[in-house]
């Protein structure tokens, strides 16, 4: 008999600072957001590969600072700008600025409100067209977030399951993340698969699931 298709379940990602996970190859970045209000600079940037945390880090500094969030390449003319006291520009380095976007983000850095850009490559590699942006781009303080071990992966892994309101044995973890590529993005994908499988074959997620499930992406 076919297994039926499950319903689309609504979940919740948290992104409070007591869910974000501390280890060694974010310790630095989140040192630097705790830290606020007394940063040595008005702008800093935080760089790390999809899923490192990047987004996480930055709405824990936006509650704080009451900073408003925007794509990087949504933003448009200096003067077209909403107010606001602080500002959080995501995916710098995602594709390249049009010149808008470059003009009103050197305008933000200008300002010498609160800032905080994020990308996926240290910002000194960040594109500009624009020569005081580049310039801007190098001068930035910023912070890595590494590839993760395998305890911080073990540990992202449980969060997501948790935030799905799952209940994993540690063993079916450890089992999963000895299996998958060693990247955030890697765990988050395969832990949606893990999910939907559960729930199509109404069956628990164990160790049994698992191996099936890394069998068939191998």
């Amino acid at each position: 008999m076919p297994s039926q298709l499950p319903l689309p379940l609504e979940t919740r990602n948290s992104f409070t600072r007591e869910d974000f996970i501390v280890a060694p190859p974010n310790s630095a970045a989140v040192g630097f957001i705790d830290a606020y209000p007394a940063w040595p600079s008005a702008a800093a940037a935080l760089y790390g590969p999809a899923g490192s945390g990047k987004s996480h880090l930055a709405a824990v500094w936006a509650a704080r600072a009451g900073a408003r969030i925007v794509e990087a390449a949504s933003l448009d003319e200096p003067a077209l700008l909403p107010p606001a006291s602080a500002w959080v520009v995501e995916n710098v380095d995602r594709a390249p600025l049009g010149a808008h976007a470059e003009t009103a983000l050197f305008a933000l850095i200008e300002r010498g409100q609160p800032l905080l850009l994020t990308g996926r490559e240290a910002p000194g590699g960040w594109m500009a067209r624009l020569p005081d942006l580049a310039s801007r781009f190098r001068a930035l303080l910023a912070f890595g977030l590494w590839a993760p071990d395998e305890a911080l992966l073990e540990a992202l892994a449980k969060k997501l399951f948790a935030d799905r309101q799952l209940n994993v044995p540690d063993s079916a973890v450890s089992q999963m993340i000895r299996g998958l590529e060693r990247s955030p993005a890697a765990v988050r994908d395969f832990v949606a698969r893990a999910d939907a499988a559960a729930m199509a074959e109404k069956r628990p997620i164990t160790q049994g699931l698992i191996r099936e499930l890394l069998a068939k992406s191998a």
